[in-house]
């Protein structure tokens, strides 16, 4: 599948969740949910982490399911009760690069802002022990994941980057092919995931039948983070794994709590979230998903700015009942969003 049709995907996901809003009623009780992925995946345990922080201080957070990236990024934007999303970094990409020219790609991004940026995703490709290379991919059955998936979109543009064709690319989500892969219907599947992910953490995966695919493309490397899996990341694998990564953003919706009551839950929901996230980050890298240890609070990506309510909540003053984040002024050296976000977090978390 070329990049334009790629476009088509996304302005028909867009359609679809422009089409979910009329079926919600504004007259619901108000939610807070934050749009994660499939139950095997890191942003499911992700959202998780933070849910539990919230229902320490009382706050109910909705971990909600989703088919991954695409679905989350346009879920913010468009559905009701859904404050919060986990989204990579090259779907962002690809979302600004087409929106100057589809305009149902640029209405879907009008009013979407980063809350956190969060860790690197490595690029996972499971495949036959014959297949040694991402070349060796050509002529083979791969499942590149569902439409509506970061998955589908990063195996999408791995694949025409490195000027691969498989003989197939099967849209199915990662939990049927792995068990394709088993049956040996397929032959490999990318899955996108902050390693470890439970997926592969199965004693199904025979290592003398499968492995992870190294991906050291040059042309990849130049467009991607290279990562690395490291040996014993899961039980088949005994040799640390050169790949590529993306990174994982949190998103939210730039809510103005002066509009009407919704926005202004909305906002506050926000600010509760990235309060919680900033005072007790260090508690989320003790004892949550092994990722929290990588994540860069800082690395904010490339023309999108940080919203107001996250900046309200780690503001100066910001309470819970589970207490207030300090902070203090610094000078700003950047665009106002995303300076006083990050002086914010740096009063914080330190930088």
């Amino acid at each position: 599948m070329g990049l334009f049709k790629l476009a088509g995907v996304l302005a028909k996901t867009a359609a679809v969740a422009a089409a979910s809003v009329l079926l919600s009623s504004s007259a619901s009780a108000f939610e807070r949910n934050i749009l994660t992925g499939g139950p095997t995946g890191t942003y499911i345990q992700i959202g998780g982490d933070l849910s539990g922080l919230a229902a320490a201080c009382g706050i109910e957070l909705n971990v909600r399911e989703s088919a991954g990236s695409l679905e989350n990024f346009l879920g913010v934007r468009k559905r009701r009760h859904t404050q919060l999303g986990i989204v990579q970094s090259d779907v962002l990409e690809y979302l600004k690069t087409y929106s100057s020219e589809d305009p149902e790609i640029a209405r879907a991004i009008f009013g979407v802002r980063i809350a956190f940026p969060l860790y690197n995703e490595e690029v996972h490709i499971l495949a036959k022990k014959d297949i040694n290379s991402l070349s060796d991919l050509n002529g083979r059955r791969v499942g590149v994941g569902v439409e509506d998936s970061g998955t589908f979109l990063t195996s999408s543009l791995v694949l025409d980057l490195a000027g691969v064709t498989p003989s197939e690319r099967l849209t199915v989500n990662a939990d049927t092919s792995l068990q394709m892969l088993l049956d040996g219907s397929i032959d490999a599947f990318f899955y996108v995931a902050g390693a470890p992910t439970k997926i592969f953490q199965t004693d199904q995966i025979d290592p003398e039948k499968l492995h992870l695919l190294p991906v050291t493309d040059p042309t990849l490397a130049a467009v991607y983070t290279p990562s690395k899996i490291e040996a014993g990341t899961y039980p088949f694998q005994q040799d640390t794994i050169d790949v590529v990564a993306v990174k994982a953003v949190l998103m939210t919706y730039e809510y103005t709590p002066t509009r009407n009551a919704y926005h202004r839950q909305s906002c506050k929901a926000v600010s509760d979230v990235a309060h919680l996230i900033a005072k007790e980050f260090q508690t989320l890298k003790q004892s949550g998903h092994p990722k929290w240890n990588d994540v860069d609070l800082n690395d904010i990506p490339p023309g999108w700015n940080i919203s107001e309510c996250v900046n309200l909540g780690l503001g100066e003053g910001y309470e819970l009942s589970c207490g207030p984040v300090a902070t203090t002024e610094q000078p700003s050296i950047e665009s106002e969003a995303n300076a006083a976000y990050r002086n914010r977090i740096c009063a914080v978390i330190g930088c």
